[in-house]
């Protein structure tokens, strides 16, 4: 990988952005205007938190298929709980995604949404829930001070955000690529290329590598972070929202020979928030537009 490349992606401080620092807030604009993906260090969130997160999520995904398949979402209308290997298909082109995840989400006790449905929880491991809905809660806010700060840099008010997010259509997943196996041909991918749905996703991962982003010369570049640094990238709604300025770039996991666990939490606005472009006169709901990708992406919402 050539030098240029290697620096083509913005690596934030999070405390000195926070704190006003201009080069990291000239980078932040940076990475989501022209790149569309960026890295984070020195955040709030301790590595010790993550790596509790990534081990009950590995605690999890150890468990037999008997009980990982009590919370399957198979049997529901929405995305809470378990998704079996090969369940979703983000790349039409290629074959359904070879991993599992966990999902959880905002839930809204008494809504008909399925983007606020309630979460289903494993009896195993022992405080599985508690170790994510704590860590859940310290992602939707540090997503939240990093929207704010992107406002910022690209010369919208800081504050322009904090009234979208009341009851946020907000989805934390566990990740679990096992080894690529011997039998993967071109068109087999932990999970295929595709850009993400919604707004901002904050990425944590284990340290394993794995996630690839296709840059605007059209070659694909690795890009991780160790536990307590992440990577960020942004969504088709901000895309959409922020009137084009903001890139929402092609991504993917192909797998290797080492298994991997990524925790991306995918931030998104509440459901009747309108995520047009800025003067178009159209109206998208911010529901609409992700509940569409999810139905088009899930197998069992294929389905029904």
């Amino acid at each position: 990988m050539n030098e240029s490349l290697s620096r083509a992606i913005p690596r934030i401080d999070v405390a000195a952005l926070f704190a006003g620092d201009a080069q990291a807030r000239a980078e932040l604009r940076r990475g989501a205007e022209e790149v569309g993906f960026l890295t984070l260090v020195n955040t709030p969130i301790p590595a010790a938190r993550v790596r509790d997160v990534i081990a009950a999520y590995r605690a999890f995904f150890a468990l037999p298929l008997a009980e990982k398949g009590a919370v399957d979402m198979a049997r529901t209308g929405s995305n809470r709980g378990w998704g079996a290997p090969l369940s979703e298909q983000v790349d039409p082109g290629a074959n359904p995604d070879y991993k599992e995840v966990f999902d959880m989400g905002f839930a809204v006790p008494g809504s008909t949404r399925p983007v606020h449905a309630p979460n289903l929880w494993p009896a195993r491991p022992e405080g599985f829930r508690e170790t994510l809905e704590a860590y859940y809660a310290e992602a939707q806010a540090l997503s939240l001070r990093l929207l704010s700060a992107i406002a910022g840099a690209i010369g919208a008010k800081e504050d322009w955000f904090d009234d979208k997010f009341e009851h946020p259509m907000a989805l934390l997943r566990g990740n679990f690529y096992p080894e690529r196996p011997d039998w993967a041909g071109d068109r087999d991918f932990g999970i295929g290329a595709h850009t993400d749905y919604g707004c901002l996703t904050l990425l944590a991962n284990d340290g394993v590598p794995g996630l690839e982003v296709k840059m605007r010369n059209g070659e694909w570049q690795a890009v991780a972070a160790e536990p307590g640094g992440f990577v960020v990238n942004f969504g088709e709604m901000l895309e959409s929202w922020s009137g084009g300025r903001i890139r929402a770039t092609l991504h993917r996991v192909v797998g290797s020979a080492s298994e991997r666990i990524s925790v991306p939490l995918f931030f998104n606005p509440s459901p009747d928030v309108n995520v047009a472009p800025p003067g178009s006169g159209q109206v998208i709901r911010a529901e609409d537009h992700l509940q569409k990708r999810f139905n088009e992406t899930y197998l069992h919402l294929q389905k029904a």
